[in-house]
């Protein structure tokens, strides 16, 4: 840690911004970027269509007396997308939720270890779901099962769960290797573990 990210008392300044990967993990960067950019396009273009439908429903219903038969569908179909990719977007934001009373209680460098280890665990049973989910995706392919209203086949609906698995243990990956590689505790690759009211996001 350089000196400008010291705080007046000689420790670290959780205002301040941390190094992001660099060097031989200057991949790892780019990786974590082009995620960020997925989600963020992913989720704003399913959050926007499902506000649309279901407001255009709510018109069509109650001023045209006529709903969009096909509304239920599409937006069932929304929610498995938002709630997948949701998934990695909330571990990149460490927004997940978090039983600490124990964690909390330890050292620095004992939390620090113990949160390789969580971020390790659980981006490996990420991608044990991810490929159960896959497997599940095809034999749903297999079936040639179609949507009734949106007459679209019913796996691309859930194509997105083994993704938002996949993403979600890469960003729990990224999160053991900022704390194999930087001082301080993190608890996703970009926010900081600290006891205020909320983390520091680098």
């Amino acid at each position: 840690m350089s000196e400008s990210d010291a705080a007046p008392g000689g420790g670290p300044d959780p205002t301040e911004p941390r190094s992001q990967f660099s060097g031989l993990l200057k991949p790892l960067a780019w990786i974590d970027g082009a995620i960020a950019r997925f989600e963020a396009v992913v989720l704003a273009i399913g959050v926007m269509i499902m506000a649309t439908v279901s407001v255009a429903n709510v018109i069509g219903r109650f001023v045209l007396g006529e709903s969009l038969f096909f509304v239920e569908e599409l937006n069932r179909f929304l929610i498995v997308l938002i709630t997948f990719v949701g998934l990695g977007y909330a571990a990149r934001m460490g927004r997940h939720i978090r039983m600490s009373a124990l964690y909390d209680s330890l050292p620095d460098r004992a939390r620090k270890i113990l949160m390789i280890v969580i971020c390790l665990v659980t981006s490996a049973v990420m991608f044990v779901l991810a490929w159960y989910a896959y497997i599940y995706v095809v034999s749903v392919y297999d079936t040639g099962r179609i949507a009734p209203s949106l007459r679209i086949p019913v796996y691309l609906t859930f194509v997105w769960v083994p993704i938002g698995f996949v993403i979600t243990g890469i960003q729990y990956l990224l999160t053991a290797v900022a704390n194999l590689t930087r001082p301080d505790v993190y608890i996703s690759a970009s926010v900081v573990d600290t006891y205020e009211d909320t983390e520091t996001q680098v």
